[in-house]
């Protein structure tokens, strides 16, 4: 039990007028105090689900299917002793570690037709990136998806995120979201806006997380949400699709803000009913359609979902295009790029899909789509930077890696258990079962990527980007 969880008398009397009738409020603290079940999302752009269940089983990891998502599963361990971040299979970016609830936006986006997983999305608050690796891995790596965050702090932990589940479609961008539908008027095939919010669904995680609460906070953040929202919509094309959520239970921050929208804009969109978005969804189904998941439910986070479909366009008095700098990359010419992929396909007998495009002593790799919005939105990062060149040639990076790796045919080096913690350590490596070989080599452990290395004689020269470095407690 979390005894110490903050519930403030006045937010329960404000919980206790909104709570619907068939629902009870001493099982909805009863559950608050209760720790979340801890749960995790198979990463589909590495491993199967199936090859993921079968690999753990015998480790002695009970995988119980969360029914609103074929990837996800809440988990439980018979061996605690290494954090879950520290295993080999986390540390190759074969799972995400994802609290359950936060999984249902994005099945939510992509359980209609019209999400088109080879079209132009847009995750306008991304960060940490539990939701933006989720859509890349229902996108397969294809179209592109722009994966926006505001807050610049947190900017570094999504493009990490990006990089460990070997995500190359992603552009990243950093900006209130509300300049999409200033910039990018009816963009997006579909768009997810996970929203700023209170964050009422959380106290199972972060006791103190309603340590400020008041009706004054919830009403300010719900007026900020209204914004992002008829943003988001203006970006949005006719016929797409958008997901507003939240991670919050009350009414201002939800339902009032999905109506504020039909308000203003009428019969240009219409609300999908969730009702049937996976079996049992009607208990947390309001009469609007919308997904209302209080902690009770599903033995969950709390959390909102309302998914939209736009009609037809509307007068978009928003529109302001920004002003952007000079763009720093050039496409690398034929004569440059078409020998590179054919060395690279010789190497490692894998082709890196994209468009490559240089600066300064860089080469990357775009998504295919990223033509569509070139010149009219400024990137932080756009798709994975490929190579580092010098005098003599180039030198593969650790993301490639990642993204490319467990697809090699030839070019790599299988450790095992004993130099794969030395690796992840940092350090040099002999693996006794390879015949050396020479230049730059892909080293993995059961068959997945854990970085790069360079033969030097029967020795890998580790190459091991420096904040990957893991001192101890690693897999056993």
């Amino acid at each position: 039990m979390h005894d110490n969880t903050y519930l403030p008398d006045h937010f329960l009397r404000h919980i206790a007028a909104i709570m619907p009738a068939h629902l009870s409020m001493d099982e909805f603290v009863a559950s608050c105090r209760r720790p979340l079940r801890r749960s995790i999302r198979v990463n589909t752009l590495k491993i199967s689900v199936a090859a993921f269940v079968a690999r753990m089983q015998p480790l002695g990891w009970q995988l119980d299917p969360v029914p609103w998502c074929d990837t996800g599963f809440w988990l439980s361990r018979e061996d605690e002793r290494v954090p879950l971040g520290n295993t080999a299979e986390h540390l190759s970016g074969l799972f995400y570690i994802q609290e359950a609830s936060s999984m249902l936006p994005v099945t939510a986006l992509f359980a209609c037709e019209q999400t088109q997983r080879d079209g132009m999305l847009l995750d306008a608050a991304a960060a940490p990136g539990s939701k933006t690796t989720q859509i890349a891995a229902l996108m397969d790596n294809q179209g592109m998806l722009v994966a926006n965050e505001y807050s610049s702090s947190r900017l570094k932990v999504l493009s990490a995120n990006l990089q460990r589940c070997g995500v190359t479609n992603v552009g990243m961008t950093h900006f209130d979201a509300k300049v999409f539908g200033q910039w990018l008027p009816e963009t997006f095939d579909a768009i997810l806006l996970d929203a700023p919010c209170s964050g009422e669904g959380t106290v199972r995680k972060d006791e103190d997380a309603l340590r400020n609460w008041s009706i004054e906070s919830i009403d300010e953040i719900a007026a900020v949400q209204q914004g992002l929202l008829e943003s988001a919509f203006h970006a949005l094309k006719p016929g797409g699709v958008l997901v507003y959520s939240t991670c919050t239970l009350s009414l201002q921050e939800n339902q009032a803000v999905c109506q504020s929208l039909q308000d203003k804009f009428g019969d240009a969109f219409s609300f999908d009913s969730l009702a049937d978005l996976f079996p049992a969804a009607e208990k947390a189904c309001t009469p609007e359609g919308y997904l209302h998941v209080w902690p009770q439910i599903f033995d969950s986070e709390g959390f909102f979902v309302a998914r939209l479909r736009k009609q037809h366009s509307v007068p978009n008095t928003m529109f302001k295009p920004g002003k952007l700098g000079k763009f720093p990359f050039l496409p690398l010419p034929a004569k440059e790029s078409e020998p590179m992929l054919r060395e690279i396909e010789a190497a490692f007998g894998v082709v890196p899909q994209g468009n490559l495009f240089g600066r300064s002593e860089e080469i990357w790799l775009f998504p295919q789509l990223f033509e569509q919005v070139q010149g009219k939105l400024r990137f932080d990062r756009i798709g994975l930077k490929l190579a580092e060149t010098f005098k003599k040639g180039y030198r593969l990076t650790h993301e490639w890696a990642l993204a490319y790796g467990d697809g090699a045919s030839k070019g790599f080096v299988e450790l095992d258990i004993a130099d794969a913690r030395e690796f992840m350590m940092g350090r040099d490596v002999w693996p006794e079962q390879e015949a050396a070989g020479t230049g730059e080599v892909i080293v993995r452990y059961q068959g997945h990527t854990l970085g790069m290395g360079k033969w030097v004689g029967s020795r890998v020269k580790n190459a091991l980007p420096r904040e990957l470095v893991r001192d101890n407690n690693l897999f056993v």
